[in-house]
């Protein structure tokens, strides 16, 4: 389980993709535009993954923080100027701090209870927001992108390598997170939370670190947003169709596993661009939630499930 032999190769396929912004000049741009939201939602379901699948921990506040790294973004570029990288930078390391809040204030809940609480932040801060005319308020901000493009032809094709950099990252640091003390603790809180006390497990701590890394890698995937669309308002930062797909990209792929969220948003992502492309962008979430009907009912271990039962039945 996690091979440095597969560990090289995801990050020599992920800097090909990201390479390509610099070599396939010839390529149309609406692929780097698509590429990009691929592997943002690559970022956003190993996010989830660490607290929701390793934890068990359902967050439905997933717009709150790519919304926080958003914004967070557009401040520091509208008050300083700042570089991309800064924004992102910003942007993660204020989602953490709401990571943190939200945790210290709804970890003891558990279940349903959690999830509406997280919930219940996306709504207050979208509120706070609407009436931030610093930021536009409800109808939103048109942003100019800066010149600097680095060494590449177009802001997409940047922002693109940006995202591959930051999928990496996060792939990363789950991977890690599972092989460590943290991840067996968080294990250890989804199968019986109360006997993980009672074997000495710091379960409000290990889980208040989740919550935190969970946010602002959340924030991280939000934050190059407003360049990459040169545009941001309310109601689309603040879409609760991220929390869907966040919650249905593990479970598609697995969420036993670092893999399994790598794999559920290649699939989705694809495939929901290819349906934006072919037939209505209306239809995305149909696409979640038929694909998420079919996993659960058959295949409630996702795809590493799959793949680990055909392993199993072909010895």
């Amino acid at each position: 389980e996690g091979k440095p032999t597969m560990k090289f190769w995801i990050i020599c396929a992920a800097l090909v993709l990201g390479f390509l912004g610099l070599s396939l000049s010839g390529i149309n741009e609406y692929v780097f535009f698509a590429g990009f939201v691929i592997l943002q939602f690559v970022v956003l379901a190993t996010a989830w993954n660490i607290l929701g699948g390793y934890a068990g921990y359902v967050n439905f506040g997933v717009p709150a923080f790519v919304a926080v790294g958003a914004y967070t973004a557009v401040v520091l570029f509208k008050a300083f100027q700042a570089p991309v990288l800064v924004q992102i930078i910003g942007g993660g390391l204020l989602a953490g701090l709401l990571g943190l809040a939200v945790g210290l204030l709804t970890l003891k809940l558990r279940g349903i209870f959690f999830s509406i609480a997280t919930v219940a932040v996306v709504f207050i801060l979208e509120t706070a927001v609407m009436n931030w005319r610093y930021v536009g308020g409800a109808t939103g901000l048109q942003l100019t992108r800066p010149g600097d493009l680095w060494l590449f032809d177009s802001y997409t094709r940047m922002l693109f390598f940006v995202m591959a950099v930051l999928a990496v990252g996060s792939v990363a640091i789950a991977r890690y997170i599972q092989n460590s003390f943290l991840g067996r603790g968080l294990r250890a809180v989804r199968d019986a939370e109360e006997a993980a006390e009672c074997s000495g497990v710091p379960t409000l701590r290990i889980k208040l670190i989740a919550c935190v890394v969970s946010g602002a890698l959340m924030g991280v995937a939000g934050a190059p947003m407003p360049m990459y669309l040169s545009y941001i308002e309310p109601t689309s930062t603040f879409n609760l169709s991220y929390s869907i797909s966040a919650l249905g990209m593990p479970i598609i792929g697995g969420t036993s596993h670092w893999m399994g969220p790598v794999i559920g948003a290649l699939i989705l992502g694809t495939l929901q661009q290819i349906v934006t492309v072919t037939i209505s962008s209306e239809l995305n979430v149909l696409v979640v939630g038929l694909l998420l009907v079919f996993f659960v009912v058959a295949a409630p271990d996702g795809v590493l499930g799959l793949v680990k039962k055909w392993k199993q039945s072909s010895k």
